[in-house]
This record gives structure tokens, C-alpha cells and sequence, in this order.
């Protein structure tokens, strides 16, 4: 039996390794519109890598010593090239059914990812799993120099496994898409497998097949729900970004959906959600417009459309860590209507801490539900916030949370506490309730005032967050950076609204 090619076999192990970790990262993002982009999701995405590639690894070494050919192990990489290939075709019909099936199970998200990946992934990775065990077995000549072949191959397998996972999430996902990123590395895995004296010139058909698939259009990777319709999405370094048109009214949507990060509606600024209260909440501290904001989290520009309208002299720096989400704004939402708003690609607390500007307001709508950033909810995150207040400025933060379920809000809450002096809320939304947080007591007194000096069309606002405005909730505790177990919080607000219990 001829022997294989070292350098053919080390070619076939480093693809195979850039291939399975690279699928692994593209196979998050197909999953992020559907059930989003949570550590569940993550734990459910590694977990299936893992448990799959362990059994390749085991069944692998098995089939070596059955099965000592290399056609044989060429064949295998081959059949899973195939399937690598077939996951994005086929993932939007099938996570359309799943979405369908679970979406009103209490564990849908879990359930569904889980299943999934299980079923798109979990066989082409264990046919790669058995990659480096078989390449071992052809590989060793001498029984003398087996550990040095055992521990080349398994550092190769490891340095194209780093090699696709940075691939995929810095170069590939973002400029040719999630599609075209798993069509690549199927393709580029079939031609590494193909390419060998033992397998037949026919077999080049499959690397040929599969790279002819990249010019396949990216279909819709998930439908508007309701009468609205898709009219722009694309796949950011961040995230799955689509805007829906519904009627006269335009949403900006992230990842799976479940919340709405932007509205635009030619006819009015005014959203009648928790944009609003922007516009409002502060005036009950500073009594007056602020004359400087920066806005953390601006998403595609409704608050800053809303106070072009209102507060025209309002200086805001808006901050958003996607760049490609502010690019939809200008397209999309008419940003660029408040020319006193200067735009920042930066996530929110390295651009607080980087700044030495001071502000009369900093609004913060960064949280990505339903799992927020843990360190923009830390005592020392509302610290640095502080700092960058004019003295009697306003911080005002909306925390979202399942319906009647108030445990997150306590806890920020807490934290702001021990941050500012006073702190109190208003309930706008039955899932989105609004803090503001000074060292000056927020009143509605100084509501009732600013309503003789806005635009009348803002005084059923203003009225309205007079009669909202309560004091705190008690409770929580205080995240620090050290500890802030956001996600346990958040896990058990959801399980407790599944169950049907209460906030309290």
C-alpha cells in the first residue's frame, strides 16, 4: 500500500481543524436571528462542538486501524466538506420549523438552538473529529518517533483551529457573509482532500461544486414576522442587523428580534415607547433642557432625531459599538437630521473612561437583551459615569426585563445607589422601566415646570412621566467588576415569568 504524503497529510489536519472551529463561530451567527446570541446559545454551540469532535477523535482512532488507507480518510473529509457546505442552505427552512415548534416553550431559546446544532453540525464535526486520530495512524512510520508525530499533528490540528476561528470572526463573516464563510471553508477543506495522488481526479468535482455554490445569493436569513417586510439586513462584526418596514414606520431589529433598537417614522420623532422618556426624565433633575448628552447605546438615532425636533441646542455624542448599525441610521432613520450629534464607534465604557468631557445628561440604552453587558451595570461602571457629569447632571438607564419580573431592576437600582445620591424610576413599558440617577433628588415639581417652556406637543409626555415618577425599589444588591452574576439574574426573572410567578 503506497504511503501518503506528510505534507499532504499535514495540509489535510490543519484544514480539518481551521474547518470544524471556523464552523463552529459561523454556526453562532446563523443561530443569532433565530434564538439569539446569549451565553446559553454560546454554551449550547461549544458544547455540541466539543461532544461531536470528542466522538470523532474516539471513533476515529477506530477507524484507522480498521480502515489504514488514505483514500479511505480522504473520503470521510470529503462526505463532511458536503455537509459543512449544506448548513447554511438549508438552516433558514430548517430553524424556521424549530422556531415554530418551541417558540412558545419556556426553554424555547435552549431547546431550539440545541436541536439546532445538533442537527446541522453534530455529524460533519465528528467526521472531522476523526481527522487527526487517522492522519496519526498513516502518519507514524517508526514506532521510535511516534510522540513527535503525535504532538506535530495535534499542534497543527490546534493552529488551524485558532487559524479559523479568527478567520471567520474578523475577515470572513464580515466581509463575504455567514454563507459564503461556511461554502469557503468547505471548499477549501474539499480541495485539501481531494488533492491527493490515492483519490480519483472525479473526486475534484466536490471542491468544484462547492466553490461554484459561493455565488449563490444569501437568501433571508430570517423572515419579517406580521405584515412587515425586510429591507435591508446584513451581518455585522457584532451581530444580525435587519430593518423591518412596517406600514410608515421602520425598525431596527438585532439578532433574534425580540427587541426593537430603533423606530423611524417620517411624520413624527415621537415613538410612544421608551424613547420618549429621554426626552423627559432628565427635566424632573435638571429642569431644562440639557445643553450636553452623550447617549450610550444610540443605535440607529431616535433619541437624537427626537431631540433635534425639541432640544435643537442639545450637544450629544452618541456612542455605538457597531459601526455598521450607525451606517443603517444614516441610511435608514435620519440620523444625520441633528446636526449637533457627533457620532463614536466605541463600546460605551472605554469611551467614558477615554473622554474628558463632562455632560449635563448620559443616557444609557446599551443593555442587549436579555443578557447585558455586566460591566456597564457595576458600581464602578456608575462611578466613571459620575465623573463625567457637570455637577446636578443626570444619568438615566433603561432596564429591560420579562413582564413583571423587577429583580434586575433592584439590582441596578442598588448599584446606582451607591453611585449617586438619589435615584428613582419610571415605569414606561411593561418590560422596559426607565432610572434616573443624580446627586440632585429628581422631582415632578421641576417637571411641572419645564412643561410652561418645551413644545406643546411634548407636555402629554411630560404629564405623563410626572404622574410615573416614583421612588426606587428596594432590594438587590451591588455588582461590582469583581463580581456581577448578570446572567444567573436574568436566568431566573425568565424561569420565574415561564412559571407564572410574580416580581416581587
Amino acid at each position: 500500500m503506497p504511503q501518503p504524503s506528510q505534507r499532504a497529510l499535514l495540509a489535510l489536519v490543519f484544514a480539518g481543524g481551521a474547518s470544524s472551529l471556523g464552523a463552529e463561530i459561523a454556526a453562532a451567527r446563523l443561530l443569532a436571528p433565530y434564538f439569539g446570541a446569549s451565553t446559553i446559545i454560546w454554551a449550547n454551540t461549544i458544547g455540541v462542538v466539543l461532544v461531536a469532535l470528542s466522538i470523532g477523535y474516539w471513533y476515529g482512532g477506530r477507524l484507522a486501524d480498521r480502515y489504514p488507507a488514505d483514500r479511505n480518510l480522504r473520503f470521510v473529509v470529503l462526505v463532511a466538506a458536503v455537509l459543512l457546505g449544506l448548513v447554511p442552505i438549508v438552516s433558514g427552512p430548517f430553524f424556521d420549523v424549530v422556531v415554530g415548534a418551541f417558540d412558545r416553550l419556556d426553554a424555547g431559546a435552549f431547546v431550539g438552538s440545541l436541536l439546532g446544532v445538533l442537527v446541522l453540525l453534530a455529524i460533519p464535526l465528528v467526521l472531522l473529529g476523526t481527522v487527526t486520530p487517522w492522519a496519526l495512524r498513516l502518519a507514524i512510520r517508526e514506532v521510535e518517533n511516534a510522540g513527535t508525530v503525535a504532538g506535530r499533528l495535534y499542534a497543527l490540528s490546534t493552529v488551524g483551529s485558532l487559524a479559523g476561528v479568527f478567520l471567520s470572526a474578523l475577515v470572513f463573516i464580515p466581509l463575504i457573509g455567514v454563507q459564503r464563510t461556511f461554502l469557503l471553508f468547505a471548499a477549501a477543506l474539499a480541495v485539501t482532500a481531494a488533492a491527493a495522488a490515492s483519490v480519483p481526479r472525479a473526486a475534484l468535482a466536490v471542491p468544484a461544486l462547492l466553490a461554484a455554490a459561493l455565488a449563490l445569493p444569501p437568501g433571508l436569513t430570517k423572515p419579517a414576522d406580521g405584515g412587515g417586510r425586510v429591507i435591508a439586513e446584513r451581518e455585522t462584526s457584532y451581530q444580525y442587523l435587519r430593518v423591518i418596514q412596517d406600514g410608515d414606520r421602520r425598525l431596527l431589529e438585532l439578532n433574534e428580534g425580540q427587541a426593537v433598537h430603533s423606530v423611524y417614522d417620517p411624520s413624527t420623532v415621537l415613538t410612544d415607547g421608551v424613547w420618549d422618556g429621554y426626552l423627559s426624565l432628565p427635566l424632573s433633575v435638571l429642569g431644562r433642557p440639557p445643553r450636553s448628552m452623550a447617549m450610550l447605546g444610540n443605535a440607529a438615532g431616535t433619541v437624537s432625531r427626537a431631540y433635534s425636533r425639541y432640544f435643537p441646542g442639545t450637544r450629544i455624542d452618541g456612542v455605538e459599538i457597531d459601526g455598521e448599525v450607525t451606517e443603517a441610521g444614516r441610511e435608514l432613520f435620519g440620523l444625520d437630521k441633528n446636526k449637533k450629534l457627533e457620532t463614536f464607534t466605541e463600546d460605551a465604557r472605554p469611551f467614558l473612561r477615554r473622554t474628558r468631557k463632562r455632560y449635563d445628561l448620559i443616557g444609557i440604552d446599551a443593555y442587549r437583551q436579555p443578557y447585558i453587558p455586566f460591566y456597564l451595570a457595576t458600581r464602578e461602571f456608575f462611578d466613571l459615569t459620575r465623573k463625567r457629569l457637570q455637577p446636578g447632571g443626570a444619568v438615566v438607564v433603561n432596564v429591560g426585563h420579562p413582564e413583571g419580573q423587577d429583580e434586575l431592576e433592584k439590582t441596578i437600582t442598588r448599584t446606582l445607589s451607591a453611585s449617586f445620591g438619589h435615584v428613582a424610576r419610571f415605569p414606561i413599558e411593561d418590560t422596559s422601566t426607565l432610572l434616573v440617577a443624580s446627586d440632585v433628588p429628581p422631582t415632578r415639581e421641576r417637571l411641572r415646570l419645564a412643561s410652561a417652556t418645551v413644545d406643546r406637543e411634548l407636555l402629554p409626555l411630560l404629564a405623563r412621566t410626572e404622574r410615573g415618577l416614583q421612588a426606587p425599589l428596594g432590594g438587590g444588591r451591588v455588582y461590582t467588576d469583581d463580581r456581577a452574576p448578570v446572567e444567573w439574574l436574568i436566568d431566573s426573572s425568565i424561569v420565574r415569568y415561564a412559571a407564572g410567578g410574580d416580581g416581587g
